[in-house]
């Protein structure tokens, strides 16, 4: 059976940088309130035109590059967001149109951020099937125009920032392979972290009847100490499940990359694998958290810093909305 592996990976951040200093000017925090509890020093936000799908343009066109195929080479897309340009439809056609590639398929994956690895996990599959040879997985996202920056948004509005990530996953001629991909989901807490309008369930004409507070609904909520229990438990979960799958321990990863919600969990996580400074990425205080494009952006920065070597095992981990957590253990 054919194998894959990550052949090439892109990113793309707005040059738009926010740091908590700004946000001081516009609603009540601190740069010292925020740091303590996210780790967070700054984040970009877009500004102008650039949209989801434009920003994972930016980032697939470095990873084509860095994988050294051409765009035509590219059989199948695969887009992660919780922040497509339109309702419908998804982002994977617009980016289909932006490369200028032939007519291949294109699958939206709306995991928010554990999409990425989802999608690495669904290209895999197609790779080990034999269907396709190289696929383009993105993570993009635009949280900015969404987030409620008054000080009622504060804790939420705070974590989050704007950026896209991508990688090409091609088959495996060599040593390098994904070994395995870990899914999860428990969709009884759907409602701790969400956002719930517009949606068939609040339709149009039901929000302009709609008597609620000015903006409720529309703003991303979060139950934040209830998602850091939950993150901690399933991170922890996720990886476990990938290294005993894979006959490993914690003590064989080289690179641990965890979707970069909270710079507190990622250090939670960090000393219960008892893992070295060495041997983790972290880079949410100068982004923020981008969701589906937090590990594809990591992952590209941490290979930039020579961080990551051929042969070494990079263990890729994700919780967040849904909720959903996912796991990838690579031979890289």
């Amino acid at each position: 059976m054919p194998k894959s592996k990550i052949k090439g990976v892109g990113f793309y951040v707005p040059d738009n940088v926010i740091k908590n200093s700004d946000l001081e000017e516009i609603m009540d925090t601190s740069d010292e309130w925020i740091q303590e509890r996210t780790g967070i020093k700054e984040r970009r936000w877009v500004e102008g035109d650039l949209t989801t799908s434009l920003m994972g343009t930016y980032a697939s066109k470095i990873a084509i590059k860095n994988a050294k195929i051409s765009k035509n080479d590219i059989d199948f897309i695969i887009f992660a967001t919780l922040s497509p340009d339109y309702f419908f439809p998804g982002s994977g056609v617009l980016l289909q149109k932006n490369l200028q590639i032939k007519e291949v398929g294109a699958l939206d994956i709306r995991n928010q951020c554990s999409g990425f690895i989802y999608g690495l996990s669904v290209a895999d599959q197609y790779i080990k099937s034999g269907m396709y040879e190289n696929i383009l997985v993105v993570g993009s996202e635009i949280h900015s125009g969404g987030l409620d920056k008054s000080s009622r948004g504060r804790s939420v509005s705070v974590i989050f920032g704007d950026g896209a990530g991508a990688a090409i996953v091609s088959k495996s001629n060599d040593e390098s392979e994904i070994l395995s991909t870990h899914l999860h989901s428990e969709g009884k807490f759907a409602d701790e972290l969400a956002v719930i309008k517009p949606a068939t369930t609040f339709w149009i004409d039901k929000i302009i009847d709609d008597d609620e507070e000015d903006g409720k609904g529309f703003f991303p909520k979060m139950n934040g100490n209830f998602v850091f229990k939950n993150a901690i438990k399933r991170f922890e979960e996720v990886i476990f499940e990938s290294l005993n799958h894979n006959n490993y321990t914690s003590k064989d990863i080289d690179m641990l990359i965890t979707h970069q919600a909270n710079l507190r969990i990622s250090q939670y996580i960090q000393k219960k694998l008892n893992i070295d400074d060495n041997n983790i990425f972290n880079n949410i205080m100068s982004y923020g958290n981008t969701t589906a494009a937090s590990i594809p952006i990591a992952l590209y920065e941490a290979l930039e810093k020579n961080k990551i070597k051929r042969g070494d095992l990079v263990c890729l981990a994700a919780f967040g909305s849904g909720f959903t957590w996912a796991s990838a253990l690579i031979r890289w």
